[in-house]
């Protein structure tokens, strides 16, 4: 997540729907595509296939460091696992920057499973033996000393039935143990033997009694927040003891945010009073934005559009998250959603009630029903916004999918009435709006972090 100056607003560069965007250089372009994007899936208005195609065509045009450093980016900060294998793929298939390679994919690996992932990315599909197929000597660095950074555990975990195994990576590397037991632990490896662990994964996929498996994992307290709430769905059909459920409820969670939470109430809605109180409980310990926060929330028809083709969350659930988390995290919050259909502004932008937790989800969900479902007008929610809150305010958000369908104004137009102002795109569409001197950053992808990105960016200003 970045601020980004840009070139010029110009008539030749449109959203989808037909709105004046702004032309990218080639490594803003790749930005906008790989910090939003899930790969190869879908957009409202654009394949995926084609996404890929534009990203591949965009790597060649930036500098090597600067697309190594993205890729880092886009791991270490948006939770993004695919998206950096691709990235480092197109940096390996450029002569010369066989280092870079190396370091930047021993980093970007952190997970077992991601060794064979990017080998299957960088093999593209092709039918191969995976011990006689070819790599770049800079990939062949990078996963040799990614290798080494894991432990049994971890190894054993991820050690799948997958057509690229472990062992296939460890042969084609041909990685060097440091001591005696690392050595023992890679002939496991080779043997396929090493020791299961004790986690929910392998004891579902053994064929265990799943009541059972739950029930036991609970009550030695090895499902942790996450993995509980991932898990909630298939407890309430295994029919597991609800004593045993309440009890993990009071349990801490760490720092789970409301995108889990909301997840887990769509899939389990018996429980949702509990789900809403360990929310609010797994935030409270959150740190303040100081003054008021408006959140100008996109709940047009786009923004209907699935995470991905197997998420049941749509960028909706993800507005509704962020909604949740600004109002827990503001010293005081306005949230206010927009969906102009005809370019109209009161109307169709209304500020929602001051309600907490899953309260929040259902307005936003609600104005995305009863507003119409037309597309952003950013100029005039803008305007709207200012004149419903009646003054200026420490910092406005807006979280959109950029796809703006004002085809009279210009979107640098835009009249901003934050000390601090922030746009967040969460589509990887191909062409936006909201860049410019008037945002103090223009943040590309969705982590459910960048509330700490912008407590940052407003700490680092008032230095």
């Amino acid at each position: 997540m970045a601020r980004m100056n840009v070139e010029a607003v110009g008539p030749d560069v449109r959203t989808a729907p037909g709105a004046m965007a702004v032309h990218l250089t080639p490594l803003k372009a790749l930005r906008r595509l790989t910090l939003t994007s899930l790969l190869w899936e879908d957009a409202f208005y654009a394949k995926g296939s084609h996404l890929a195609k534009e990203a591949t065509r965009l790597v060649p045009q930036c500098k090597p460091e600067d697309v190594a450093a993205l890729a880092v980016e886009a791991r270490d900060q948006m939770y993004l696992r695919h998206v950096p294998l691709f990235l480092v793929r197109e940096l390996a298939r450029i002569k010369g920057n066989g280092a870079l390679v190396a370091r930047t994919l021993e980093h970007v690996i952190q997970r077992p499973d991601e060794m064979g992932e990017y080998l299957a990315m960088y093999w593209d599909g092709k039918s191969v033996t995976p011990r006689r197929a070819p790599i770049s000597a800079g990939s062949k660095r990078g996963l040799r000393a990614a290798f080494g950074k894991f432990n049994a555990y971890q190894l054993a975990k991820y050690d799948r039935d997958s057509a690229i195994k472990l062992r296939d990576v460890l042969r084609i590397v041909h990685a060097k143990p440091k001591d005696a037991e690392q050595a023992a632990i890679w002939k496991h490896v080779l043997e396929r033997t090493l020791e299961s662990p004790d986690t929910w994964e392998v004891a579902l996929s053994s064929g265990k009694n799943k009541r059972e498996t739950f029930e036991r994992l609970l009550t030695e307290k090895k499902l942790g927040g996450l993995a509980f709430l991932r898990n909630l769905r298939n407890m309430v059909e295994a029919n597991v003891e609800p004593a045993l459920m309440r009890a993990r409820f009071a349990d801490p969670f760490g720092k789970v945010l409301p995108f889990r939470f909301l997840a887990a109430a769509t899939h389990a809605p018996r429980w949702e009073a509990e789900i809403e109180q360990a929310m609010l409980a797994s935030v409270a310990t959150l740190p303040k934005l100081t003054g008021t926060t408006a959140l100008i929330v996109d709940v047009s028809g786009s923004m209907g559009q699935p995470l991905s083709a197997k998420s049941e969350l749509n960028r909706l659930g993800v507005a509704a998250a962020l909604s949740i988390l600004v109002r827990e995290q503001s010293d005081h919050a306005i949230i206010i959603a927009t969906a102009g259909n005809d370019g109209t502004r009161r109307h169709q932008t209304a500020e929602l009630p001051a309600r907490r937790g899953m309260a929040v989800r259902d307005l936003v969900l609600n104005a995305a029903r009863t507003m119409g479902g037309g597309g952003i007008f950013l100029v005039q929610c803008m305007e709207a916004a200012r004149e419903i809150i009646g003054r200026d305010v420490e910092r406005v958000i807006v979280l959109t999918d950029e796809q703006d369908c004002d085809l009279k104004l210009r979107p640098d137009q835009v009249t901003t009435f934050g000390r601090w102002n922030y746009l967040i795109n969460i589509s990887n569409e191909r062409n936006g709006v909201g860049y410019g001197q008037k945002w103090t950053a223009h943040i590309d992808g969705w982590s459910e972090r960048v509330l700490d990105f912008v407590l940052t960016a407003e700490a680092q200003s008032l230095q």
